[in-house]
């Protein structure tokens, strides 16, 4: 609760300093923890990272765990519980910005490696660890690889753990094997030089909201597939293997759309609701700008309409590939009657990534998070969002794994945002096992 009174906003220049603040408290954490090594990390013109070692373990593998400590804007206006940056424990939750994407999640680590010590005995963790949380996540990690080019010594690990997921559900624990990428685009289209009167001109104006309006009605066919040319030709197939775990998780319409709070299932056909979420890739619509939002309207013609598309991506496509999908798109269907720009920022994107399934310490995650939950076995799911994993991989040449502890319910990047205080203690206990049994395997 004290770190998310911070109020570390992500991608805005005045929030610097509580960045800042909110990088320097988590350094004491980790000190107060025994690391001892623990720096923050700068780079100009981005976010304070927080880096940590704690190499102490001969022999024994060595893992970067990754997460972030920046958070989304909030308005107060519109949470219910409590102010976002003022947080509550209530109904075994824990209400604020932040407490389950991704501080919640961070400190699952803290609290499980002194765990794993007090449990052990130990005056060292039983694996070498490197701990980096970067301040950038929520603005696409836009630093990110420079701040590990000018310290390389953070890519030297055999094993990644990225911290920034959502399990499937909080009585089904379920090891994540991967994520989406994603892909970002502004739409702008200009019609007459200047809003003008619709009296007089409407008609023989060009109208670009209409135009606009138009293109984006061509984004899905009949089937809810995405109409952007070969935008599945290098999709990987999924095996049936994969197929067959998700659809052993516990699911029904009516729990989906009572967490999600989606009031209706749509999407590509003859694929089920999870495989949509993690498996397919996928487009959507984020803003529309046009005409007069505000009140009262003053009759008139825009001039210019935009609109923020995102793009999830799954393993074989390559997001310079959709791009330029997406470009050719635009420009077949849009029309000549309109002008239009269509940006895509390449260094904010990200690419997929899949889990190999026969790395050894996936084995030992496995059996960690059913410690963890006290379960038998545990299931498999994917994540429908994006990360850095694929540049983690890159960089360290080493496989990535996943383990977070979020629900669709908590609102990640909404009002009432909140993290269940049992599935902390839940991935306290999976993290606190996941470090013995890693060392024991070597």
């Amino acid at each position: 609760m004290a770190w998310a009174r911070i109020p570390g906003v992500a991608g805005v220049a005045e929030n610097q300093m509580t960045l800042q603040r909110s990088a320097n408290w988590l350094a004491g954490e980790l000190r107060a923890t025994g690391f001892p090594r623990v720096e923050l990390w700068e780079v100009e013109g981005g976010a304070p990272a927080v880096y940590a070692e704690w190499l102490a373990a001969p022999g024994a593998p060595t893992v970067l765990v990754y997460s972030h400590h920046d958070v989304r804007s909030a308005k107060p206006e519109n949470w219910g519980q409590t102010d976002p940056f003022d947080p509550v424990v209530r109904d075994g939750r824990v209400w604020g910005r932040g407490t389950s994407d991704a501080k919640g999640q961070v400190l699952c680590h803290v609290f499980g490696l002194r765990a794993h010590l007090a449990a052990t005995g130990r005056d060292a963790p039983a694996v070498n660890i490197r701990l980096l949380v970067e301040g950038e996540e929520e603005a696409q990690s836009t630093h990110l690889a420079q701040l590990l080019e000018e310290h390389p010594e953070a890519t030297q690990a055999d094993v990644v753990l990225l911290s920034d997921t959502m399990l499937w559900r909080a009585d089904a624990p379920a090891v994540c094997l991967g994520l989406r990428g994603s892909l970002n685009a502004t739409l702008e289209v200009v019609g007459p030089g200047r809003d003008v009167h619709s009296g007089a001109v409407s008609g023989p104006a060009p109208n670009p909201a209409l135009a606009l309006s138009a293109l984006l009605g061509q984004l899905h066919d009949e089937d809810g597939r995405v109409t952007l040319p070969g935008f599945y030709d290098d999709v990987l197939p999924v095996s049936d293997e994969e197929r067959a775990g998700i659809a052993a998780l516990p699911y029904s319409d009516e729990d989906w759309l009572a967490r999600s709070e989606t009031h209706r299932i749509v999407g590509e056909r003859g694929w089920s609701t999870l495989e949509r979420l993690w498996l397919r890739p996928a487009v959507e619509l984020l803003t529309v700008v046009a005409g007069d939002f505000d009140p009262p309207t003053r009759g008139a013609v825009p001039s210019v309409a935009r609109a923020d598309l995102s793009i999830r991506t799954v393993p074989g496509q390559s997001i310079p590939r959709v791009a330029d999908q997406l470009r050719s798109w635009v420009k077949e269907r849009i029309g000549d009657h309109v002008d239009w720009t269509l940006e895509i920022p390449m260094e904010s994107t990200q690419e997929p990534y899949r889990t190999p399934d026969d790395v050894p310490a996936l084995a030992a995650l496995r059996a960690a998070m059913a410690d963890g939950w006290r379960v038998d076995e545990v299931g498999q799911m994917r994540n429908a969002g994006g990360s850095p994993a694929s540049l983690l991989h890159d960089v360290t040449g080493a496989p990535v794994l996943f383990f977070g502890t979020g629900l669709p319910e908590d609102h990640w990047h909404d009002s009432d945002e909140s993290v269940r205080v049992d599935l902390l203690h839940a991935g306290t206990a999976t993290l606190a096992s996941f470090w013995g049994r890693l060392g024991d395997a070597g």
